[in-house]
């Protein structure tokens, strides 16, 4: 990573230690430091190494979207997003406010690697080549679990092209509610082994780890009329199909982070993952069958397919379409839309 990174969370919580390691790395790096409030965020937030915009310093950016995106929302981040695309930044790195970075975290970040490549055609559950656990990524859609996965070792190896980079997280990793309801934590993931997966192979990656060049930008957007426990992983699969078209690849690698959890409901975020449960199959089919146009100068136009696409199924409410309008407005007057 050079000077030209930014790390970017969205937090309603008071500064704590995992936001004071990250702005303490971030200085020491001269990386940018985002933290994102929302309307239940401390009205004081001081925090050496980190710029905190509360709502009120938000809506008084030249950003459209920061008065037009509802509140109380995860979507809030990509507030974050454009402040640091505004600054010039290639890489951007986004996380959580529980995650903790290992030293790995910090190391340098390469866009181009030679790796093993999964080229299955469906669902694939990546986690089965980090841990023996039966264990699997939130959003895998359930029927995916147990499936199938070929050998990592008679993987073909490739020198690809992945701007688009999901990390994993140790200790109390990025599952969902079913998961953590029957299943045992905390769990720790092997760190010798990255791979990606090549097009028509889904997994879902989430928003707690991942690392974006500026290429793929416009693709960073969350989704704002869908539940928190559905933004990011929706996102990543309108991201993994116009990636396809663009010669992407997702990867995969292992943990750089130690999340040490938020207080969560545990029921509450079945309740709100259920839409996934119910839907996730279902949009990569739709999202599958698509003709979408090859080439960046597409990502604007891909990205509004695949919406209005899942909000004609009523997957996503139609009011998702303007907004999205607004964030890609915003992005054509950083000279980043099409």
């Amino acid at each position: 990573m050079t000077g030209q990174t930014a790390v970017v969370v969205t937090s309603i919580s008071a500064p704590n230690a995992a936001l004071a390691t990250l702005a303490t790395g971030c200085r020491e790096r001269g990386f940018r430091f985002l933290v994102i409030g929302d309307a239940a965020s401390p009205p004081q937030f001081e925090l050496p190494g980190c710029e905190f915009f509360g709502l009120a310093r938000q809506q008084a950016l030249e950003f459209e979207f920061a008065r037009a995106c509802p509140t109380r929302h995860y979507a809030r981040k990509n507030i974050g997003y454009l402040l640091a695309l505004q600054s010039g930044a290639e890489v951007i790195v986004e996380t959580d406010d529980d995650n903790h970075p290992q030293p790995g975290f910090w190391g340098a970040r390469q866009r181009r690697q030679r790796v093993a490549v999964a080229a299955t055609s469906g669902w694939l559950n990546v986690y089965r080549y980090f841990s023996d656990a039966t264990i699997w990524p939130r959003g895998l859609p359930l029927s995916a679990i147990q499936a199938a996965a070929p050998d990592f070792d008679a993987m073909p190896v490739a020198d690809i092209d992945c701007p688009i980079q999901q990390g994993l997280a140790d200790i109390d990793p990025d599952v969902d509610a079913i998961y953590r309801l029957v299943l045992p934590l905390p769990q720790r993931f092997r760190t010798d082994r990255t791979l990606a997966l090549a097009a028509n192979t889904w997994c879902p990656f989430n928003s707690q780890n991942t690392t974006w060049w500026r290429d793929a930008a416009p693709l960073l957007y969350l989704p704002a009329y869908c539940s928190f426990r559905m933004t990011d992983i929706w996102r990543s699969f309108v991201t993994q199909r116009i990636a396809w078209e663009n010669g992407w690849h997702l990867l995969f690698h292992g943990p750089t982070m130690e999340q040490e959890r938020n207080v969560h409901d545990l029921m509450r975020d079945f309740r709100d993952e259920v839409p996934g449960y119910l839907n996730n199959h279902t949009i990569g089919d739709l999202l599958g069958s698509l003709a979408l146009q090859p080439g960046a100068a597409h990502l604007a136009d891909n990205m509004r397919a695949c919406y209005r696409c899942l909000a004609s199924a009523g997957i996503l409410d139609e009011r998702e379409l303007p907004l999205l309008d607004t964030w890609l407005a915003d992005l054509g007057r950083l000279g980043l839309g099409h």
